[in-house]
């Protein structure tokens, strides 16, 4: 293995790329496109599910137990729910996100017509007309409205316009890179993991280093939904490495520096094996990192596991302040976050029995144990 540079010139031009391609769940085609293209620019096979998600391939020295990354192109967004007397628009989130981060939001509508620009605003905006009202209205979805900039007075109007329920809403990410390396945007959750993946990729193939086994991107198209990775591995992936981001807040051990290790999430335990060899990596490469336990947060792992497929699953995150709303993170994470996916690529499989989906206890794994019980007479078992 060896920790080759990566272009972090590369995973800002990406990320700048993706997020100005609007790509809420359920809309994510374009997005597809543009990460094909970055695909074929480096001469990476791949295949697309029905609905668009992406399976490319970089081939190793054997085929098994190969190992597959995933990283989501879907980010959260909006959809019409009614049209209101008022020539406003009611909404509903796609995703999971509270509306007091949608407030104030510049969105683009796209009807069957083209595209329409709007603004997210509580139902009482005004502090002129409302006064102190403004400050004890709820927050909630079915608190705010849409203004559309377009002249339209009631629904027949909105209709006329081409404006139906159903329509999609994205809302514009607003990036600004600064000096200091700090990354401000909506919707890194999880393009910058999209772009820290490809610069890896791009670090394995320009400097030809050698797989031990077939390595397999995803990239999927509906996390923020739930169901990201259930329809995209291949059958014989004994082990998958799930990126997206980390929640520094306080009660987290997560930062927006290095990279953080997850050791559970709200659906359970990482698995034991594979989370520390993640932690073995950074150690021995000199790659900051820090471990976190995210109780209230799941991601493409956990649709994999759901969907039956038997795979050790891990989770290797970039630091995002404020996620799900106007978030945060640094370039020294998205740069340590592509070095750790540059070296997993590069290592042993981490267990040698997994090429195989069912097997006999020979090379089963071993986690410590306690002195062997009272009146244990197999302590630790046999492998014959």
């Amino acid at each position: 293995m060896k920790k080759y540079p990566i272009d972090t010139d590369y995973i800002q031009r990406t990320l700048l790329d993706l997020l100005a391609i609007p790509s809420p769940s359920g809309y994510t085609d374009e997005a597809v496109r543009y990460t094909c293209s970055v695909l074929q620019s480096m001469d990476v096979p791949f295949e697309l599910t029905r609905r668009g998600a992406i399976r490319a391939d970089l081939k190793g020295k054997v085929s098994s137990p190969d190992r597959a990354i995933v990283v989501h192109l879907d980010t959260l967004g909006a959809m019409v729910k009614n049209l209101k007397p008022n020539g406003r628009l009611e909404i509903v989130p796609i995703g999971h996100w509270s509306a007091r981060f949608a407030e104030g939001g510049r969105v683009t509508l796209f009807s069957e017509r083209g595209a329409v620009r709007g603004t997210v605003l509580p139902l009482k905006a005004s502090g002129h007309t409302f006064n102190e009202e403004i400050d004890t209205q709820p927050v909630a979805w079915n608190n705010v409205e849409v203004r559309l900039d377009h002249p339209a007075k009631d629904t027949r109007e909105l209709e006329e316009a081409g404006i139906a329920i159903g329509d999609f809403m994205a809302f514009d990410p607003n990036p600004e890179v600064d000096e200091c390396g700090y990354i401000n945007s909506r919707h890194l959750d999880n393009k910058a993991g999209v772009a820290a993946l490809l610069a890896a990729a791009r670090a394995i193939i320009e400097n030809k280093a050698e797989l031990p086994v077939d390595c397999h991107l995803l990239f999927t198209i509906s996390e923020e939904v739930g169901s990201g990775a259930s329809s995209v591995l291949h059958g014989d992936v004994a082990e998958m490495l799930a990126i997206d981001n980390a929640t520094p807040a306080p009660g987290q051990n997560s930062k927006e520096t290095g990279v953080t290790l997850a050791m559970a999430d709200s659906t359970g335990p990482f698995d034991y094996h594979f989370t520390r060899k993640l932690v073995e990596l950074c150690r021995d490469f000199d790659i900051p990192f820090q471990r976190d336990v995210f109780k209230y947060y799941r991601t493409d792992a956990a649709s994999a596991i759901e969907a039956g497929n038997d795979i050790r699953t891990a989770l290797v995150c970039f630091g995002v302040d404020a996620s799900h709303g106007y978030e945060r993170t640094s370039m020294n994470a998205l740069q340590s976050l592509a070095e750790v996916l540059m070296l997993y690529m590069q290592s042993p499989a981490t267990v040698e029995r997994d090429k195989n989906p069912m097997a006999g206890l020979a090379g089963f794994t071993h986690q410590h144990t306690p002195s062997p019980p009272s009146g244990a007479t197999h302590w630790p078992p046999s492998e014959e």
